[in-house]
């Protein structure tokens, strides 16, 4: 039998990919995808993967060609992926229900978030100075993997703290450096026992603002916005 070639897609990633480390596969600003398959429609409709949550993690898995860990993506250009990996499978059209009516979407419409590459160092971090101490912070904009272990490690404390930490394991985990002292006990001890809550704010909404992701909003004849939603269905509308 023949050996078939399946067709491939070059997707652009919101991140441009510099907030990848330099020797990351992702720095390019670009992968490339296959076109779903009966193969990938099987992932989609396994329940165990279902059941576990992480049937759209598989699904990237076996879209994405060459050496990418999906786990190492930032959310945003996940998010870019998902959108592209839908146009290709099943039509730039999306329906979905809200508030018990139908919705339709063209999805060949929604575009990236303006990202300003020039905030971005050589090593993907990004420079913010907290506007009441005028403390220099360089933070990253967290992966998949990281995310998952920051959360992990909210849930561990929780246990102890009932429920608080949330705020300060996050900056934790995303702040480098701190006026360019990169060690972790002062970066530790800082956002533990200097950091006002003025500029804890501030840097939070800074990084919100600027993390690179595909404008997900959509609005309705009403003037009401919405986010476009994400799941199962939206790869596979007869699920």
């Amino acid at each position: 039998m023949s050996e078939f070639k399946f067709p491939t897609e070059q997707v652009e990633l919101p991140s441009k990919g510099l907030v990848y480390p330099p020797d990351s596969p992702l720095r390019s600003g670009k992968v490339e995808m296959k076109y779903m398959t009966a193969k990938e429609e099987d992932i989609l409709s396994n329940q165990n993967l279902i059941e576990k949550g992480i049937v759209l993690e598989k699904l990237l898995d076996s879209l994405l060609q060459g050496k990418v860990d999906t786990s190492s993506l930032v959310t945003g250009d996940k998010n870019a992926i998902f959108i592209a990996a839908r146009v290709l499978g099943y039509g730039k059209e999306y329906k979905f229900s809200y508030n018990d009516k139908e919705v339709t979407i063209d999805l060949s419409t929604v575009e990236p978030k303006p990202f300003d590459e020039s905030i971005v160092d050589d090593n993907g971090f990004i420079e913010f100075t907290l506007p009441k101490s005028e403390v220099k912070v360089k933070f990253k904009i967290l992966t998949d993997k990281e995310e998952d272990k920051l959360n992990k490690d909210i849930k561990s404390l929780s246990k102890f703290n009932n429920g608080g930490g949330e705020v300060t394991t996050r900056l934790k985990h995303q702040i480098v450096s701190i006026n360019d002292d990169d060690n972790k006990s002062e970066i530790k001890n800082f956002i533990d026992n200097y950091m006002l809550a003025q500029d804890s704010r501030a840097l939070r909404n800074y990084i919100k603002e600027i993390s690179p992701d595909i404008d997900m909003s959509h609005t309705l004849e009403d003037g009401k916005e919405i986010q476009i939603p994400i799941g199962i269905g939206f790869f596979w509308p007869d699920l």
